[in-house]
């Protein structure tokens, strides 16, 4: 199974997404996380937090969200121009083209307003991505 975690700036959200899905999973799950910065910065940090491997770039994400079976990032990796500009329209049509389970952490930032959302700190929906990966996990493979 191959979890791809998308984050664009300093890529904290993607970091944490990663630290806690990597504490939650079993040591013997057959799981891939890998990391895709918009930039550098934001790949590193989230290969710091445990990635198999980060990369980097517009055809970095392009490529490896075709591969992947669950796609995690904060919302604005969907929107074109989101993230001040680094999600590029080629990677928001390649995120939500492909196959993949696409699970958003819910930020009420550049310029989309998530309405029927409870008030929650970003660790909270982090949280909750980890759980909605882990019950989808489940439901593809059995794991967890």
């Amino acid at each position: 199974m191959f979890i791809l975690v998308i984050d664009g700036q300093s890529g904290g959200i993607g970091r944490s997404l990663i630290e806690k899905l990597k504490a939650a999973l079993p040591d013997d799950a057959d799981v891939t996380i890998g990391a895709a910065g918009t930039n550098y910065g934001a790949t590193a940090n989230m290969v710091k937090g445990g990635a198999s491997f980060g990369a980097t770039g517009d055809n970095a994400i392009v490529f490896n969200a075709a591969k992947a079976d669950i796609i995690l990032g904060p919302v604005g990796i969907v929107m074109a121009n989101a993230i001040h500009g680094e999600i590029s329209p080629a990677v928001a049509a390649a995120i939500t083209s492909g196959d993949a389970k696409l699970i958003l952490v819910a930020t009420n930032k550049w310029r989309a307003l998530l309405a029927g959302l409870p008030e929650k700190k970003i660790s909270e929906y982090v949280a909750d991505a980890v759980q909605l990966t882990l019950n989808a996990l489940k439901e593809k493979s059995g794991l967890c």
